[in-house]
């Protein structure tokens, strides 16, 4: 199987936070779910952990190669730019990661990620969904040890949410 393209800073292991959720499930194609994952301002459709979503340099509403977008999830204004984009092609996954950011740089308060998606049909009409984040920054530091982790089960609505959009909109 496919694996996340992890940028310098961002391996897993290797900062202050990680989570990864994923999702096999059959009836759906990656097709299907890609209008929802790269169409920001359907988020909050599905996952109530997305609000207040817009673009910049006029650009949107879908995600693509180096576009600038805002978010506020988990409690944090988000700001995020778009640095892994490949849309749905035979035989090859479809990946969209971004880099997101908050707080002043160099403060107690950043927060640095790299939030990543990787779509693969599989045989037997079974897709596979899977997303991980990596952290780094204090707030990275403290989510960490949460108990029960606030990433991972937000990320598991946000999965769930996305497939049951997806199953809804296929009927």
């Amino acid at each position: 199987m496919n694996a996340i393209n992890w940028p310098e800073g961002y391996l897993p292991g290797f900062t202050d936070n990680f989570v990864s959720n994923e999702v096999i499930i059959s009836g759906l194609t990656v097709s299907e779910i890609w209008p929802l994952l790269s169409q920001p301002f359907s988020w909050p459709q599905y996952y109530k952990n997305a609000a207040d979503i817009h673009f910049y340099d006029n650009k949107g509403p879908e995600l693509e190669n180096n576009v600038r977008f805002y978010f506020s999830t988990f409690g944090f204004p988000v700001e995020a730019q778009v640095v892994e984009y490949v849309a749905p092609m035979a035989d090859q996954a479809a990946r969209i990661a971004w880099h997101g950011w908050a707080g002043e740089e160099n403060s107690a308060e950043r927060l640095d990620v790299h939030h990543a998606w990787l779509l693969e049909d599989l045989p037997g009409h079974r897709v596979r969904i899977l997303t991980q984040e990596t952290q780094n920054g204090e707030p990275a530091k403290a989510m960490a040890l949460t108990r029960p982790n606030p990433m991972l089960n937000g990320h598991q609505e946000w999965l769930d949410g996305l497939v049951e959009a997806a199953l809804s909109n296929a009927e």
